[in-house]
């Protein structure tokens, strides 16, 4: 079932009535209009709140986070600040968690260039639609061995970056940049909730990573998990450049297209599915990584160039890299990782 993402930027009072989320609108009211609006909680899968006048019952959001929703707030400027996820996501959520701290570094590797494989390919299939030549990026998706230690994920992205939005856009990706970088940071916000909450269903600390590891950050294994998913995010922002619209500033209407991330069709292997039913697959895969049951990450791709050979590399690689990883420390350096709002 797709669950719902509703987004209130308006004045309004939240309380529980009947296992329902019971909004209250008063400025409908003030209109003669019917304010009262009621939404079954098992149908609600994110919830972003973007007005300071939001007041919600503890009732309320305790029957929220019972039912697995991610609820976002906002700051005075709009954008999310942060995010609230339930504690008990899974009935085995115990053992996950030992299987998820005990995971070895070879494993987390490996998971990594899946991770970054997947990305490169999504960010070349965006950069093909477009019309942008990309025989570098496949080059570089193949390429990728155990941990990405030769940084093909940071070359496709100079690349992609460089060559992805129209020539009359000056753009340098930065978190403090110029737009259109302020929609693909809404993006991103709200698609990093959505990955946050899959995780905790399947039974899976947020916090530990397979790559981020920056003793700041609160989300390392969502800032993980969403690489490959980001662009389809980069997909919205661009049909909206495209159309003609002022990115200049995050309206309602741009919002509303960024919000509906959640809902978007993703193509896996075996099927189609929304992005947010997509997600369940891809961390429930995660998990059983961790228990050692399977031994890859069940990831969208935007278009398939050629899995055969990229399944048939990795395989090679894998058995070519493991006796040498086991030897092998990973390091990270935390001062590269992008601090996200939340």
């Amino acid at each position: 079932m797709i669950k719902r993402t509703l987004y209130i930027s308006n004045p309004a009072y939240l309380n529980l009535k009947n296992q329902q989320l019971q909004i209250d609108l008063p400025h409908l009211k003030s209109l003669g209009e019917d304010g009262l609006k009621k939404i079954a909680i098992e149908d609600i899968g994110v919830i972003v709140l973007d007005h300071q006048q939001i007041t919600i019952t503890h009732g309320c959001m305790a029957a929220l986070l019972s039912n697995n929703v991610a609820l976002i707030t906002c700051d005075k400027s709009h954008l999310p600040v942060g995010l609230l996820l339930p504690m008990d996501g899974h009935h085995t959520q115990s053992e996950r968690f030992r299987h998820q701290i005990d995971a070895s570094q070879p494993l987390k590797k490996q998971l990594w260039q899946q991770t970054v494989q997947y990305k490169i390919l999504n960010q070349a299939a965006v950069l093909f639609e477009r019309g942008i030549a990309c025989d570098n990026m496949l080059h570089w998706a193949r390429s990728v061995k155990s941990g990405d230690p030769d940084n093909y994920e940071g070359r496709a992205a100079a690349y992609y970056w460089k060559n992805v939005f129209p020539k009359k856009i000056d753009f340098f990706r930065g978190r403090e940049g110029d737009p259109p970088n302020n929609l693909l940071n809404y993006g991103y916000a709200i698609l990093r909730a959505i990955v946050a909450r899959a995780l905790v269903s399947s039974g899976l600390l947020p916090t530990l990573g397979i790559h981020h590891r920056n003793k700041y950050n609160a989300y390392c294994l969502a800032d993980d998990i969403m690489e490959p998913y980001r662009p389809f995010v980069d997909q919205i922002v661009l049909r909206i450049i495209d159309n003609g619209e002022n990115f200049l500033e995050l309206g309602q209407n741009i919002k509303a297209q960024l919000l509906g991330i959640a809902s978007i069709d993703v193509c896996f292997e075996k099927g189609t599915s929304p992005l947010m039913v997509g997600l369940q697959y891809t961390t429930a895969s995660l998990a059983k990584c961790y228990q050692g049951t399977i031994r890859k990450i069940n990831y969208p791709l935007i278009k398939d160039f050629d899995a055969k050979k990229i399944k048939n590399y990795n395989e090679q690689q894998n058995k070519l890299s493991i006796a040498a990883e086991e030897q092998g420390i990973y390091k990270t350096d935390d001062a590269d990782e992008e601090n996200l709002p939340f």
